[in-house]
């Protein structure tokens, strides 16, 4: 399935960009260096750049969401073309104090790596959309195999049509 002008689905965007499990780290810092290490070689960008990039923009304001979850992602589009962007999905080995409103340490990362500010705020959007389902949630503790995570995803946007 193809990647739109006017954004992909979470799925697809997950699916580009993986899911982690166990992922190390004592401190943002150690959780985002070590899931970007984890990524598929990105042509579009080097993982260096990424966390440089991931971590310019944490040190602004944490992205923590609540409910142990963040949302990292670069200040200013980080790929120049929407077929580049992906999501990637990381629960961590421990949680980690990411400076959350709720006081909650986060243990699930979604790093969201975007093409333009208007597709980064659709993908923002529907991932927030998705944290505030209960099930959604729920998959996200037992941490279930990806395959689950992707079906019940997909499954739930090809609802919305």
């Amino acid at each position: 399935m193809g990647i739109s002008e006017n954004g992909e689905s979470f799925g697809e965007l997950i699916e580009h960009g993986g899911i982690y499990y166990k992922v190390p780290g004592a401190n943002p810092k150690e959780a985002l260096t070590a899931l970007i290490g984890f990524l598929p070689r990105q042509e579009a960008i080097q993982n260096e750049t990424l966390l440089n990039a991931v971590l310019e923009r944490e040190a602004l304001m944490s992205t923590s969401i609540g409910r142990g979850i963040a949302l990292p992602h670069p200040r200013n589009p980080a790929v120049s073309k929407s077929e580049d962007q992906f999501a990637a999905l990381a629960f961590l080995e421990h949680p980690v104090d990411w400076n959350a409103l709720d006081g909650r340490p986060v243990d699930t990362l979604i790093l969201i790596v975007s093409a333009s500010a208007k597709l980064h705020l659709h993908t923002l959007s529907k991932i927030t959309f998705f944290c505030q389902q209960d099930a959604f949630l729920k998959l996200l503790k037992k941490r279930v195999p990806k395959e689950d995570i992707i079906k019940f995803i997909k499954d739930t946007e090809r609802d919305w049509k």
